[in-house]
């Protein structure tokens, strides 16, 4: 249905919020269809996807029977030296890496710079992981086991870092079930990110008309560190 509709006009998201309560909508039938309602943690991708996964987690934990866990993940994403901009991988707290072999050939990066913009993304997975750790102690994923697992962020151009996240989630936790769900990534990153997990779920997949995950956003601020420690404050307090 969304996609019938964007071919005619661009579909705008109000916020991040909103986008996260309709993508929760699209989830709540893949959960039920699928008989998921039982044992699910989202996991929101800081800084922005944090608003969206808390949106959908705040919605699946009202739906019948639904037992929701909320958490964080974080990766980072790699970028060209001349185009922080342009992403050419992703990569997680302990290393592991995602790299796009072709664009890294294309583009002539050199191992030289991809190590040291990797240790530079690493320091900032650790700032954040110890800042974040005020409400919510991050990277303690031992309660994955056997559950099915929501990965969420605000949207997904080249899907890098979610891609580096879902790896590094079944290689290192091995979760029942992985979804990941974003509201907006054009379809051929919806094509690598079905290759890293059971199931996608997204509300508009665009072909052509794709530049940017902001495009598809009426309001689409800088989400800062404080928002993102806010909304673990809030969910602390309620649990």
């Amino acid at each position: 249905m969304f996609e019938s509709i964007s071919r005619k006009f661009q579909l705008k998201f109000k916020d991040r919020e909103a986008a996260g309560n309709i993508l929760a909508e699209i989830l709540k039938d893949r959960l039920k269809k699928e008989k998921l309602e039982q044992r699910i943690v989202v996991l929101g991708v800081p800084r922005g996807g944090v608003v969206t996964a808390n949106s959908v987690a705040r919605k699946l934990s009202n739906a019948d029977n639904a037992s929701v866990d909320f958490d964080i993940i974080i990766p980072r994403k790699l970028t060209d030296m001349d185009n922080k901009e342009q992403a050419i991988g992703a990569v997680m707290e302990d290393g592991t890496t995602y790299l796009d072999d072709e664009l890294v050939s294309l583009l002539q990066i050199t191992p030289e710079y991809l190590e040291k913009e990797k240790a530079g993304q690493i320091q900032e997975i650790i700032r954040r992981t110890v800042l974040y750790s005020t409400y919510k102690p991050i990277n303690q994923y031992e309660h994955l086991k056997d559950k099915t697992v929501i990965l969420v962020d605000d949207g997904a151009a080249t899907g890098a870092t979610l891609i580096v996240a879902a790896r590094w989630l079944r290689m290192r936790h091995t979760p029942k079930r992985l979804i990941i769900a974003v509201p907006v990534a054009p379809k051929d990153t919806v094509k690598l990110l079905e290759q890293e997990s059971d199931a996608v779920d997204v509300v508009a997949s665009p072909s052509s008309i794709f530049r940017s995950v902001e495009q598809f956003y009426h309001e689409f601020e800088q989400i800062p560190d404080d928002g993102v420690m806010e909304i673990l404050r809030t969910r602390n307090i309620l649990t």
